[in-house]
């Protein structure tokens, strides 16, 4: 049996193979394979990855990879559809190792720890490699999570399965799910693949909430969809703003099935909550609909 390669059996009785590899004293999982060749060309790989940092690398500075090289010479040139590797094998380099176990094999190997996910650290920030042409940047502070996530793509939408739930990335900044770019958040850079905290600047944190300029001075409209949008009122702070807006869905509750989602003021307290829940105003014309609703509504 080649180095690095288990032979173990299936419930089914079946056969496969487990790769693995130590190196720097820790014992790293590279995957299973149908076959033994396969799996003796990903052990191969993955020694070539740790011991020839001249061909298999990361520029952290142009967010780009080896991988991306090896790929070009592909198309380029028939007579290299496959890779030659340290024990004379000759082998399709993309079909037998994982882009993921690529990266975080380098990462340990330049950086000296092991990352399950594909991270690249770099100085007070990480690169995150979804594949050869999406890579995300991120603060260190974010570092503990994501070797803790994989980041799934769907349509731009980046998420991940979080206690079986798909959660935003975003979520991270406080952005709701419904909230658009540009409007209630933007990348300061222009950058949408850089997701440090001080590229991604919040202005709109509340659900119903947007920040508006008038006669050269900053207020805060709420509004609310109502079988189209009403404009709760005009205020001049965000936080009142986002009580109105509550206000305003503890009044529909009793009238449409129709369910909102309030918004959660921190640093708070009841008092202050409660002062000006019952002082803020609501514009008259939302006022009227609301108790036109009021009179449709069926008698219980």
């Amino acid at each position: 049996m080649a180095t690095g390669v288990y032979k173990t059996t299936k419930k089914d009785g079946s056969v496969y193979y487990r790769v693995s590899i130590t190196y720097k004293n820790k014992h790293i999982s590279i995957g299973s394979y149908d076959d033994e060749f396969g799996a003796s060309a990903a052990y191969a790989i993955a020694n070539d990855i740790l011991y020839k940092p001249g061909t298999y690398y990361i520029d952290k500075d142009m967010h780009t990879t080896s991988y991306n090289h090896i790929a070009a010479e592909l198309s380029n040139n028939a007579s290299l559809k496959s890779s030659s590797i340290s024990d004379g094998t000759s082998v399709d380099f993309f079909t037998f190792f994982p882009y993921a176990k690529f990266i975080s094999l380098i990462n340990f190997r330049d950086n000296g720890i092991y990352i399950k996910t594909p991270i690249y650290l770099c100085d007070k920030s990480f690169l995150y490699f979804l594949n050869s042409e999406n890579i995300l940047t991120f603060s260190t502070d974010d570092l503990f999570y994501y070797s803790h996530h994989t980041i799934l793509c769907r349509g731009g939408y980046y998420f991940v399965n979080d206690y079986g739930m798909q959660t935003s990335i975003l979520s991270r900044f406080g952005i709701r799910n419904h909230s658009v770019k540009g409007r209630d958040y933007i990348f300061r850079n222009g950058d949408e693949h850089d997701y440090r905290y001080e590229n991604v600047c919040v202005i709109n944190k509340y659900n119903g909430v947007n920040k508006i300029e008038k006669n050269g001075r900053t207020f805060f409209q709420s509004r609310i969809h109502i079988n189209g949008n009403y404009i709760i009122g005009i205020y001049k702070s965000e936080n009142e703003a986002a009580i109105a807006y509550n206000k305003v869905v503890d009044i529909l509750e009793n009238i449409q099935s129709v369910s909102y989602i309030k918004n959660y003021i921190e640093d708070m307290s009841y008092i202050t909550y409660a002062s000006i829940y019952n002082s803020i105003k609501i514009s008259k014309k939302l006022t009227e609909y609301i108790e036109g609703l009021k009179q449709k509504r069926p008698e219980s």
